[in-house]
């Protein structure tokens, strides 16, 4: 026991004395946070109007603003925020101050003979109003909100509305953190109701899993998963339960995988040579989109290249429900580019390649006939429809820069058409943030564009743009996602040599999630985590570890002996030469020798064929052996037929 003291005491003075001890982090919140925090968070963008470039993207400094605002603390009678604004000379009192300010533009300057008890040198809150009467001057300041009167009484309630249109749109983008792991392009992102596990499929094959109870700061995915070898990740969707999940790659075939990531079934691929898709039992090519039901677990949808939808049971993964034909302007098969579920799963959206929009509703007797068809919805194919949890407003997302919204009540028309949103991926979609006020999308990297991947929030009322923001300089944002429970804003971004899932979140208005792998630092080598490697000492104990006999001795060997090296001779032709029998005397040493020594003579080429037979004619007389001995009793005489040349003749 001494001894093994000894030895662990050498080893572990290996070792620094704070290595392998379980410490908690000292580091403060603040300062995480503050590590992730983002550089810019809305960037400029010079081609919008400027209604929509004014609007804040509120992070926590804002809402410290707004809360000021909102409950003034009229006893700091000091208090300024910025540098000191020069106070106006009594001759200049209609020219505007160039000193920096902090918050709200200042308002228009007050009129020359404005009364002194309302001058200021410092103010902090709201703009001020306008001045009541020109006759009044600057000559007292004001701090705080601004001072109520009877002529503002109308401009007080303007001023609350555009607090609170301010306040609806606190965007969680102060702080970012980047899931990391993919070779290209993020293409599918699914999130489970709870918010703890992240699923990202990408173009380089791959599916990887992510838990944020159990990830640490390194943000490491805990399973990768390779559904379909050749094939890219197009779509992935968690059941109503989040107990599994559907995984369409470019591949006919969807699979299934419980939460842990083991596979529970793939669906079936059809007769790609069966001519009518409904007697077909799965799809016969690539997929495009999937969707599990949003009420019922054991149903989901799947779109294909093969132009038909197909709602399948997942506990048969043998044939599918139905199948969904859509309508066409000529016979032939169009692929059907996405698919959407409406909230209740009682309505299903289709996108077809010639640019139109199918809708279906699931009642009794239906059949492929489209109850809303819309034809030329887009110039180019769709890569994605989004219904709002009314069922009254329907997005669609194209490859032609468009983002267009829909009111199902009046399908003939789009209510409005957001232009230049460059989109250069199959799998771009739109989503509704949680309180459906807002909608965003993605956009994609050009050549000659300065602006890189964009994340661009639009007001769903107004149908206004109310903020861009950047994600990638050099990536496309294809998929996006804001979870209602986590209050966190999901972008998926990448291009042919990288790949990632963007985190955007604040740590005054998020809920766990990323706060919670964030502030968890990786766990610290313990000398417990010391393996040595192990060393095989008896090799030849079993077959399993001896090795195998070289074969390069024997072929050396073999290389050597005269016989084993030897290449066969060819067979001669002609006489024998060199000790070698030819053919033209046999080919067979026996009868080469027999020829050589006169035992076998070879004269039928000189005789005469009549005199050979001939001259056994007296011995054959004498002394019968073939007919004449089986007549010798019956037939002493032998009686042959006589031919007879006119017989012969007639």
């Amino acid at each position: 026991m001494e001894d093994e003291a000894e030895i662990y005491e050498g080893i572990r003075a290996q070792f620094p004395i704070s290595f392998g001890k379980q410490s908690k982090s000292q580091t403060p919140l603040e300062l995480i946070h503050n590590a992730t925090r983002r550089t810019t968070t809305t960037p400029a963008v010079d081609d919008e109007p400027s209604s929509s470039k004014d609007i804040p993207s509120l992070s926590s400094s804002s809402k410290a603003w707004l809360d000021s605002v909102k409950n003034p603390n009229p006893r700091n009678k000091d208090l300024q925020i910025g540098p000191t604004r020069p106070v106006p000379d009594s001759g200049q009192g209609n020219e505007e101050d160039e000193g920096e300010m902090i918050g709200p533009p200042r308002p228009p300057p007050i009129a020359e003979d404005e009364d002194e008890d309302e001058d200021e040198d410092g103010m902090i809150g709201p703009p001020r109003l306008p001045p009541i009467a020109e006759d009044e001057d600057e000559s007292v300041p004001m701090i705080g909100p601004p001072r109520p009167s009877m002529a503002s009484a109308g401009s007080d309630t303007e001023d609350e509305l555009d607090a609170e249109e301010a306040d609806q749109y606190r965007l969680p983008l102060s702080n970012e953190i980047v899931l990391k792991g993919h070779s290209k392009v993020v293409s599918a992102l699914a999130i489970d109701h709870s918010g703890s596990r992240v699923l990202s499929g990408s173009y380089d094959y791959t599916v990887r899993m992510y838990d944020f109870q159990g990830m640490n700061a390194r943000l490491e995915s805990f399973r990768q998963l390779e559904p379909f070898e050749g094939h890219q990740v197009r779509s992935l969707s968690w059941s109503p339960t989040a107990d599994r999940f559907l995984c369409v790659t470019g591949s006919a075939q969807a699979k299934i995988y419980d939460r842990d990531g083991l596979t529970l079934g793939e669906f079936m691929k059809g007769d790609m040579y069966i001519r009518d898709l409904k007697n077909t039992k799965g799809h016969i090519t690539g997929l495009t989109c999937g969707e599990w039901h949003p009420k019922t677990k054991e149903t989901v949808l799947t779109s294909s290249e093969d132009g038909s939808l197909r709602i399948w049971d997942v506990n048969d993964f043998k044939s599918q429900k139905q199948v969904i034909k859509p309508k066409l302007a000529r016979p032939g098969r169009v692929p059907v580019t996405t698919c959407a579920w409406d909230r209740e799963g009682k309505c299903i959206a289709g996108g077809i390649g010639d640019g139109s929009i199918q809708i279906w509703n699931l009642k009794p007797g239906w059949g492929s006939r489209p109850d809303i068809y819309v034809a030329q919805c887009h110039s180019d194919d769709i890569t994605c429809l989004k219904f709002s949890s009314d069922g009254r407003i329907l997005l669609s997302r194209s490859f032609d820069g468009s983002l267009k919204v829909w009111d199902l009540r009046k399908m003939k028309e789009s209510l409005r058409v957001f232009e230049d949103l460059p989109n250069n991926y199959a799998q771009t979609n739109i989503v509704f943030s949680p309180d459906e006020q807002l909608f965003l999308t993605g956009t994609s990297v050009e050549r000659d564009s300065t602006t890189g991947g964009l994340l661009c929030f639009y007001d769903r009322t107004k149908l206004d743009l109310v903020s861009r923001v950047g994600i990638s300089p050099t990536c496309s944002v294809v998929q996006c996602a804001w979870h209602p429970k986590l209050n966190q804003i999901f972008a998926t971004a990448g291009d042919k040599k990288q790949g990632g899932t963007h985190i955007l979140y604040d740590p005054s208005l998020s809920e766990r999630g990323a706060l919670v792998c964030v502030a968890r630092a990786p766990r610290k080598k313990s000398i417990d985590d010391f393996q040595p490697q192990p060393v095989v000492h008896n090799p030849h104990a079993l077959p399993l570890f001896r090795d195998q006999p070289s074969r390069k001795r024997q072929r050396e060997k073999a290389l050597k002996d005269p016989l084993k090296s030897h290449k066969p001779e060819i067979p001669m032709t002609g006489p024998g030469h060199g000790g070698r029998v030819g053919t033209t005397k046999g080919s067979l040493l026996t009868q080469y020798l027999l020829k050589q020594g006169g035992m076998i003579k070879e004269t039928w080429m000189d005789e005469d064929p009549r005199e050979a037979i001939l001259k056994y004619a007296d011995v054959a007389a004498k002394d019968p052996k073939f007919i004449a001995p089986a007549y010798s009793q019956t037939q002493p005489e032998p009686v042959f037929a006589k031919s007879d040349s006119e017989d012969e003749e007639k």
